[in-house]
């Protein structure tokens, strides 16, 4: 790390042209970037993928997009047996299936047989299933134009026309808000709160270095994000991720380098020689912390998924770029203008300096002594040293207050159920809305939005009727049919349309899916698709790969966290609180998205049922890497500081006095980012934001500032353990296990290394 601040401060002015050439690129990026992105979930391979593919090469509609639902309520007195009614809407669906864009499940019952099941409340509410033409991924056409024209003139006066339909629903939500300039907006809002903080942290003209950083990083990070798409596909969650995860990552990284670069000035040393000292040792921890981060992405990119692959490759590139930036442009910010910046911290240190040496000579212990040495330092506070020496008396007290808060919602991620949020969840106003209240309260059931759709080909093509009316006996299922018109039947193959009775997304929809499939099984060139079949398989696929990944991930990190520092109990420690930290942000999403407790009373939007099935492994890559951020943080400083004092209860009341402050303030950056994240209309996304908002939360305060120093205080010399054997494994020289103290009591108080050439205290 010396060598590169020793190069990126020869050389400041290039240094600072090559960032603001990025800075004036990646503007440019990042009003293209968003027109270049997909919005296709692909899951090719599995039967679902490929019975859709079918489907759309036969039909050119259909498949993994979901229909469009027309409801029809009748003037009182008229129902869908009245001879008129009969007459123009066959009229009508004669129009509808005259447009080679579509698939229509026609709206009366004398149309075609089987297909009484589109009536309700006793003939009064009529409805209609319109398949639109396959997008690609990309928004669908508007289809209610072309629909309502065909149709309203076939209606009784007096009669009504809405439409509804999980396009509808989501579009209602306002999903479409959810791109372009309102990236820019949430990330806006994001920064103006981190701004506050930082404000309150630095108390001087530094707070808006980081944000400058990050905005570096951030549209450095888009321009990667076009060059990608050069190269492959990229999805369009991509967009939020780096946005609002690129602000708080970076954010970290450089309060911890401005923190420890004022600590170096507090202690007597210049600007560039701090700058060299904070990057020896702050910088460090960045680099962990960014290789924490990324090896945390691997999941998303190892998985057999492209959609999931581009976001964890798009992913990759925020704490890389971060590390970047955080590492060249902030030492030379540092080193020309952050003096002047800092004058107000200054004199504010000085006076904190004076109170805290007179609080630490009228106490001779050693947590009034550490206490006076925080109060002058950015990073410390008599606050966190109190906090921690009551945590250090008290470890077991403080590992059962965690246990208490951990434990339930470990228990509540038990209950997670994959699948679409349910459509009640989707909007909570609307046309859409109420076209859907109207149809649930005629007695028709929400799984119509969802219907199964079943390709057959070969010879039980010529009698499609047989397969609907065997698809139509099995349990939950609503309504099967298989019109007989030009739409359903094309070159040898037909088209059967079954309705479960509740959502493919529901527990109970995805029984009454793997029975349909079961049934179809039987049916020789049968196959089955649609948006439910194509979310059971990508579910299946994405999570049967899972175990491995976590495997291979928590491994890769392990060895990470061991060579860093020096200790394989402290990197086993960090695993294993990272997973749990996830473990009750899972259960977070649980209680107020899946059960409801929450979800309306802030979004004003019901329980969902289920959880995105993406969701839980997005905000699995970012928050193993995100919340190792702190986990890095506490312990790079309590190694340091017990390679300084040789006492684990020392290192542990003085890292966390030095770092704790630092560690609330980043955690309260990322909330705040995130809670920008969950103001995106789009549900989905806001059930992530909740998830990695609370594991950030949960982390920073529970698991960081409770469950870590407890149990480093309750393993004492255990932490520092590290035989020879685990030293070679490790490839870390012979001289590390000897430093290394353990449970045979030998002493660990050798100073931490510093490279040649870097200042010291």
């Amino acid at each position: 790390m010396l060598r590169l601040s020793t190069f990126v401060l020869r050389h400041k002015a290039a240094v600072l042209v090559a960032w603001l050439a990025v800075l004036v690129a990646g503007v440019a990026a990042a009003g293209t970037v968003s027109a270049r992105l997909s919005q296709d979930f692909s899951f090719p391979g599995h039967e679902g993928y490929d019975a859709n593919e079918a489907i759309v090469r036969a039909y050119g509609n259909g498949g993994p997009a979901d229909p469009l639902v027309a409801v029809v309520g009748l003037p009182a007195g008229t129902t869908a047996d009245s001879p008129r009614v009969r007459q123009g809407l066959r009229a009508a669906t004669d129009r509808l299936a005259a447009d080679p864009r579509l698939r229509v499940r026609v709206l009366a019952p004398a149309a075609s047989p089987g297909d009484g099941d589109l009536v309700a409340d006793g003939g009064r509410v009529l409805y209609a299933l319109v398949f639109p033409p396959y997008s690609g991924g990309q928004e669908a056409p508007d289809l209610a134009p072309a629909v309502t024209a065909a149709v309203r003139p076939a209606l009784p006066a007096g009669s009504e026309l809405r439409f509804t339909g999980l396009d509808e629903l989501r579009a209602e939500a306002g999903s479409e808000a959810s791109e372009g300039t309102g990236v820019l907006v949430e990330t806006l809002a994001g920064g103006l709160g981190a701004l506050v903080v930082l404000a309150v942290v630095f108390g001087s003209l530094l707070a808006p270095v980081p944000l400058l950083i990050a905005a570096v990083s951030i549209l450095g990070t888009f321009l990667a994000i076009l060059g990608l798409t050069e190269l492959t596909e990229v999805n369009f969650l991509v967009q939020f991720l780096v946005a609002l995860i690129g602000l708080g990552v970076a954010i970290d990284y450089s309060l911890l380098v401005v923190t420890r670069w004022r600590e170096e000035r507090a202690a007597g040393l210049d600007r560039e020689a701090a700058v060299h000292r904070a990057m020896v040792t702050a910088g460090r921890a960045v680099v962990l912390s960014g290789g924490t981060v990324a090896v945390g992405l691997l999941v998303l990119v190892l998985l057999p998924i492209q959609f999931m692959r581009s976001v964890g490759y798009g992913g990759l590139l925020i704490p890389l770029v971060s590390v970047v930036t955080t590492l060249t442009l902030l030492p030379v910010l540092l080193a020309t203008v952050g003096p002047r910046l800092d004058r107000a911290g200054v004199r504010r240190r000085a006076r904190a300096a004076a109170s805290g040496s007179a609080s630490g000579s009228a106490s001779g212990s050693t947590a009034g002594s550490t206490a006076g040495s925080a109060a002058g330092s950015a990073s410390g506070g008599r606050l966190w040293t109190r906090w921690a020496g009551a945590v250090v008396r008290r470890p077991w007290l403080a590992t059962l207050a965690a246990l208490v808060v951990l434990v339930p919602l470990g228990l509540a991620t038990l209950g997670l159920r994959l699948g679409s949020p349910a459509a009640d969840a989707l909007a909570a106003a609307g046309p859409a809305r109420v076209a859907l209240d109207e149809l649930e309260r005629a007695g028709a059931p929400s799984g119509v939005l969802t219907p199964i759709e079943v390709l057959v080909t070969g010879p039980a093509a010529a009698a499609p009727e047989r397969v609907a009316e065997g698809l139509r006996a099995v349990p939950g299922v609503h309504a099967a049919a298989a019109p007989d018109a030009p739409g359903w039947r094309r070159d040898g193959s037909a088209m059967v349309s079954v309705l479960p009775a509740a959502e493919t997304s529901t527990d109970a929809g995805k029984a009454t899916l793997a029975r349909v499939r079961g049934a179809a099984a039987t049916v020789p060139g049968a196959r089955v698709g649609g948006s439910g079949a194509l979310d059971a398989d990508a579910t299946s696929a994405t999570y049967g790969w899972f175990p491995l990944m976590l495997a291979i991930v928590s491994l890769a990190t392990f060895v990470l966290l061991a060579r860093a520092f020096r200790s394989p109990v402290l990197a086993l420690k960090a695993v294993v609180l990272n997973l749990v930290s996830i473990g009750a942000a899972y259960g977070v999403l649980v209680l107020v998205w899946q059960e409801g407790y929450g979800s309306e009373a802030i979004w004003g939007i019901p329980a969902t049922g289920a959880v995105a099935m993406w969701v839980p492994l997005v905000a699995f890559a970012f928050l193993f890497g995100l919340s190792m951020d702190y986990e890095v943080f506490l312990l790079a400083r309590i190694r340091e500081e017990y390679d300084a004092t040789g006492s684990t209860r020392d290192a542990v009341v003085r890292g966390i006095g030095r770092i704790g402050r630092l560690v609330t303030s980043a955690a309260l950056i990322l909330f705040l980012a995130f809670a920008s994240l969950a103001a995106v209309p789009e549900t989905d996304v806001k059930i992530l934001a909740t998830g990695l908002g609370a594991g950030i939360l949960l982390d920073a305060t529970v698991v960081r500032a409770l469950l870590l120093p407890a149990l480093v205080s309750l393993m004492g010399r255990w932490n520092w353990w590290l035989p020879a054997w685990a030293a070679r494994l490790l490839l870390l020289p012979p001289a590390a296990a000897a430093a290394g103290s353990g449970p045979s009591g030998a002493r660990g108080d050798a100073e931490a290394p510093v490279e040649p050439g870097v200042p010291s205290r």
